[in-house]
């Protein structure tokens, strides 16, 4: 009986084609309950939540995990290499900046109460929470969660293992939230000393490392999984090499097209931050200022320091004030 394949993988039948991946689909509904829940709570106590972190999160966030999980990326993703991999960076990269830029950290810890607020904050600054966030840390896991898939049979076992391969979805997924959530968090999830020029560091340092799995695939000459694309690649397809070739390079280019965002949110973060503190010292000076009087009530509120310090200098800034 000769083998049944998928039609070509034209443009309109990636766009086209979807499938139901029911532990995907459990994971957004749950991920998008609490988020919901979230803004409702926090709006329901008089505060504000802003509409662009919520559709950041849903478009963005949620909606990368359906389109890599459900997609016809999902449905080509084990005939074909170069799906797989746009499937797999969206999960680690993309999704994650998403989710990211919603920023559920500081929505949970102002929905949650008093207590349940205050142990979220002491999970986020324990030691296990601590050191998988360590900037260098949570920086590496991505790439090398990338190279162990690839260059392990783990990639290969996934592909024939249902279980696993779900597992493989949420393992990509966690290992990019590590890094980019606590970056972009306003809640502190990171070490005092990770001022915004160090975000903005390790976020370009994360660019560069991030696509170090996409440069290796596409340079390398051996088959990633070579049995099972051997055997199921069907007669339209590219070369297997080819194939994998492809597949490195969108890889790299994802990887570098998502760090330009990435980077652009830390910088726009550091501006605003700035910004309010600048503010919120003006009106700390400005109270300070009118609360300097001289004993009369009137506007003056600061004497020249010449008038005031002794000195061969101050002395002759007196003399030569006019009309003295």
């Amino acid at each position: 009986m000769s083998a049944v394949y998928l039609p070509e993988a034209t443009p309109g039948r990636l766009l086209g084609s979807w499938q139901l991946d029911v532990p995907a689909l459990l994971l957004v509904g749950v991920l998008g309950g609490l988020y919901g829940w979230g803004v409702v709570r926090v709006r329901g106590r008089g505060g504000a939540w802003p509409p662009a972190r919520l559709a950041a999160f849903v478009l963005l966030g949620l909606g990368a995990i359906v389109v890599a999980t459900m997609s016809g990326l999902a449905v080509y993703d084990r005939e074909l290499f170069w799906p797989a991999a746009v499937q797999n960076v969206g999960l680690d990269l993309l999704a994650p900046l998403g989710l990211a830029l919603g920023d559920p950290l500081r929505l949970a810890v102002e929905a949650l109460p008093e207590r349940g607020a205050a142990r979220l904050r002491r999970v986020l600054t324990g030691r296990l929470v601590g050191l998988l966030t360590f900037p260098l840390v949570s920086t590496a896991l991505v790439p090398a969660t990338e190279l162990t898939l690839y260059f392990t049979p783990y990639f290969a076992t996934a592909l024939r293992v249902g279980w696993l391969h779900e597992l493989m979805y949420l393992h990509l997924l966690a290992a990019g939230c590590l890094f980019v959530l606590p970056v972009l968090s306003r809640e502190q999830a990171l070490p005092a000393w990770c001022t915004h020029p160090v975000r903005a560091a390790l976020v370009f340092l994360d660019g560069v490392v991030d696509a170090l799995p996409g440069l290796v695939i596409m340079t390398h000459g051996t088959l990633i999984a070579g049995a099972w694309y051997l055997h199921h690649a069907p007669p339209w397809s590219p070369d297997v090499l080819h194939d994998q070739q492809l597949g490195g390079g969108a890889m790299l280019g994802i990887a570098e097209l998502v760090a330009v965002p990435f980077l652009l949110a830390v910088l726009v973060r550091w501006v605003r931050d700035e910004r309010a503190r600048t503010a919120v010292l003006d009106r700390r000076l400005d109270g300070e200022l009118g609360s300097v009087a001289t004993p009369e009530g009137s506007a003056e509120l600061v004497r020249p320091w010449w008038e005031t310090e002794a000195g061969e200098v101050a002395e002759r800034m007196r003399r030569q004030r006019p009309g003295d």
